[in-house]
C-alpha cells in the first residue's frame, strides 16, 4: 500500500456539494491499494500513519506523532498513487489493484481507524471527490508498505 501524508493545520473532501470528511489539525493521508496487498499492509500502514513523528514538540523538533496531538485523521483513497510513472508520458495502472479490491482493503481500513483511532474522517472510495488542504509546513511524506 502507498500513502500521501500530509501535516494539515485543516482538511476536507467534498462529493456533490457534500462534506464527506473534515478535520482540523492533524494527518491528511491519500491512500492506493497495489495488487498484491493484503489486510496485514492495511494494518501496518494504519500503525505507521498514527504513529509517524511528524508534529513539532517543544524545541519545534518532530517527535510527536497524532496521537500525541490527539489530531483528526482524513484518509482518501487515490488510486492513482500506484501509478507506474517510469517511462512514457501516460501512468499506467498494472500494479494498481481492481477496484473491487480496492474497495475491500480500503473499507477494511477505514473500519480498522474506526476500532484505533475514532478521531479518523473519511473521503468516498470511487467518487469524483474535491480534497482542500492547508498543509502545515508544509510537511508532506510518502509511505509504503510492500508485501
Amino acid at each position: 500500500m502507498i500513502s500521501v501524508i500530509q501535516r494539515v493545520r485543516s482538511a476536507s473532501v467534498t462529493v456533490n456539494s457534500r462534506a464527506v470528511g473534515t478535520i482540523n489539525t492533524g494527518i491528511m493521508a491519500l491512500v492506493a491499494v497495489e495488487q498484491k496487498d493484503t489486510e496485514k499492509q492495511a494494518d501496518r500502514l494504519l500503525e505507521r500513519i498514527l504513529n509517524y513523528r511528524i508534529f513539532n514538540d517543544d524545541q519545534g523538533r518532530m517527535n510527536l506523532n497524532l496521537r500525541a496531538i490527539n489530531g483528526g485523521l482524513l484518509l482518501v483513497p487515490q488510486f492513482t498513487l500506484a501509478a507506474d510513472t517510469n517511462s512514457g508520458n501516460r501512468p499506467s495502472f498494472t500494479s494498481a489493484a481492481s477496484p473491487e479490491k480496492g474497495r475491500e482493503l480500503f473499507e477494511y481500513l477505514r473500519t480498522a481507524a474506526d476500532i484505533i483511532y475514532p478521531d479518523t474522517q473519511y473521503g468516498e472510495f470511487g467518487a469524483d471527490m474535491q480534497v482542500a488542504l492547508v498543509n502545515d509546513g508544509p510537511a508532506t511524506f510518502i509511505l509504503q508498505v510492500s508485501v
